[in-house]
């Protein structure tokens, strides 16, 4: 039997020079690379766009919807009457596709102040407000109908609209995208 041996070349001055030139290119190249990629990210403004919002509700009637962008998600801000407060809060929980009684939707004494997202949650169309069966919110694209509440009352939403973070600042003030602290 004839026995194979294998030859392992020597490193040549060649091949050092490739890999000396290839990692000063890698260094130089990152040298020259790094600030266009920092010139992509976000400027200070873009990055305050996620800052809490204060929202004055003195110019908002009784029975408007006033629409908001917070962190690029549309919020409705819905100032109800006595009446759409009453229905909300006479509907038999355990009848909800996405059971939830009005109290846990607004705030502690703030009953005629709700917010929630502006998005349907069946596949994020703006629904229409003041409208549908309930008179709440009515979303043309497939359907679905919410109450006064913004609770899911028909079409194929799956869960009610859902509410930001937010408190209350004042009886006429209020902050999106900050919970009370006390």
């Amino acid at each position: 039997m004839a026995e194979t041996t294998t030859h392992v070349a020597e490193p040549t001055r060649r091949d050092f020079l490739y890999i000396a030139t290839g990692a000063a290119a890698a260094v130089g190249g990152a040298t020259l690379v790094w600030p266009f990629i920092q010139s992509l990210a976000p400027d200070a403004a873009t990055k305050a766009a996620g800052a809490p919002v204060e929202v004055d509700l003195t110019p908002i009637a009784e029975g408007q919807i006033v629409k908001i962008f917070w962190r690029g998600n549309l919020i409705f801000i819905r100032h109800r009457s006595a009446q759409e407060i009453k229905a909300a809060q006479d509907v038999n929980v355990a009848s909800l596709r996405d059971p939830q009684a009005d109290s846990e939707r607004v705030k502690n004494g703030k009953d005629q102040w709700l917010v929630v997202y502006g998005n349907c949650t069946h596949l994020g169309c703006v629904p229409l407000g003041n409208a549908g069966e309930y008179n709440g919110w009515f979303c043309p694209c497939h359907g679905s109908v919410f109450d006064t509440s913004g609770r899911v009352r028909g079409g194929p939403a799956p869960i009610n609209l859902p509410i930001p973070p937010y408190s209350f600042v004042s009886d006429t003030k209020l902050i999106i995208g900050q919970e009370a602290t006390a």
